[in-house]
């Protein structure tokens, strides 16, 4: 016991700052700061494509078409993170009221941190789409591949703002406090340099674990398709981010709306979380696509040709292949691979039986010949010559029957 109790007391009482944001490359003309914030991001994209590829694959896209997306929905997806996250919190880059104070050249500088989710999530999109186009595929399908990856993304991108110290929630008392280093600027003012701080960051990247089990779980049971588990993915994570978002501290644009004042990106989240809503259940009243494929229409692959030449894939199991205007031409099963040199006896051998004597008569037996104007037909024996020659000889009038 005195062992456990020992142990408990080594455990620290706090999350502490982190003590590496990063490390340098020794170049020629100096050196490249490889920053911590940077690592966390693209490990993020690193695990949310592996997901979306696995789960891309599994719906029958074609392969490889998964990079031809992310080309364009990444880069998109970065800048339209920055251009958010900018225009949410604009005093250090214009100054306080736009007076004209900030620094308009920290604006690209994205390693020192600031990228709102929504703004990447439009413009992410937007790539998107033109990659979907070029690839022959549709948005939809790739957003409801893409859903929990995206999430995963989020999960792991968000450590960056550990190793940055920045974007964290009011003082705390509990065990799990954070740490920030009194002397870094993002260190509220006035406040004692022991105050630990809500660690926001791990809030919000269990809240976003914990939704990519649940999307996997609810698209492993219902199958959703027309986007819908991307609608599902906006509900959740805005849930998590209001009660998140309005713990924080840091500097943000205010909005007044309903007589309420509180950040834009609470706002933000309560209005996508509706739009979420209202668009799942009217997607939901449509039903499944028919067909259920990821290709756009005329884009899918090519039916495959069988040995007769006709395709498969598209028909009716029972289609023929016909295509007649004769009535009977339509019921009747085309012949493949007819073979069109019958023989003359193959012929009679399909023949039917005419007792009456009218009609074409069935083929001779051996031990019953044909009687044909009162001769019986004998074939002709090998090596008479002829073989086509049939040699008669005069039979007994048959008797007659009443």
């Amino acid at each position: 016991m005195q062992i456990l109790l020992q142990a408990a007391a080594a455990v620290p009482a706090s999350i502490p700052s982190p003590d590496w944001s990063g490390f340098d490359i020794p170049l020629p003309w100096g050196s490249l700061r490889i920053h911590a914030y940077a690592l966390c991001i693209l490990a993020g994209i690193v695990l949310g494509l592996w997901l979306t590829s696995v789960r891309w694959a599994r719906r029958g896209a074609p392969e490889g078409s998964v990079w031809d997306i992310v080309i364009w929905a990444i880069p998109f997806g970065i800048i339209g993170g920055r251009l958010y996250h900018v225009v949410s919190s604009p005093d250090q880059y214009f100054g306080p009221g736009f007076d004209g104070t900030g620094d308009l050249w920290l604006i690209p500088q994205i390693q020192r941190g600031g990228l709102g989710i929504w703004g990447a999530v439009v413009l992410g999109v937007v790539g998107a789409w033109i990659g979907c186009r070029r690839a022959g595929v549709k948005l939809t399908a790739f957003l409801d591949a893409a859903a929990p990856g995206l999430l995963l993304a989020q999960a792991i991108g968000r450590w960056g703002n550990y190793f940055n110290q920045e974007l964290f929630g009011g003082p705390t008392t509990l065990p799990w406090g954070l740490q920030i280093d009194a002397d870094n600027p993002n260190f509220p003012a006035g406040m004692p340099a022991d105050t630990l701080f809500h660690p926001t960051f791990l809030y919000e990247s269990l809240w976003n674990i914990a939704g990519v089990v649940i999307l996997l779980a609810l698209d492993r049971r219902f199958h959703f398709r027309r986007a819908r588990l991307f609608w599902l993915y906006a509900m959740y994570y805005t849930l998590g981010r209001v009660w998140i978002e309005a713990m924080r501290i840091d500097d943000a644009e205010q909005i007044n709306l309903f007589g309420i004042t509180t950040r834009l990106n609470v706002w933000t989240s309560i209005f996508v979380f509706i739009a979420a809503l209202v668009v799942f259940i009217l997607v939901g009243m449509k039903g499944r696509p028919e067909p259920d494929t990821p290709y756009l229409a005329g884009r899918g692959p090519a039916p495959e040709a069988d040995d007769s030449g006709s395709t498969s894939g598209d028909g009716d199991a029972g289609d023929t292949g016909v295509k007649s205007d004769d009535p009977v031409a339509a019921v009747v099963p085309a012949v493949r691979n007819a073979d069109t040199r019958v023989s003359d006896s193959e012929s009679r051998d399909n023949l039917p039986v005419i007792q009456n004597g009218s009609g074409n008569a069935s083929t001779p037996t051996e031990d019953e010949p044909a009687v044909r104007d009162g001769k019986k037909s004998v074939p002709a024996t090998p090596g008479t010559g002829d073989s086509g020659r049939k040699v008669t000889e005069s039979a007994p009038e048959a008797g007659t029957s009443k």
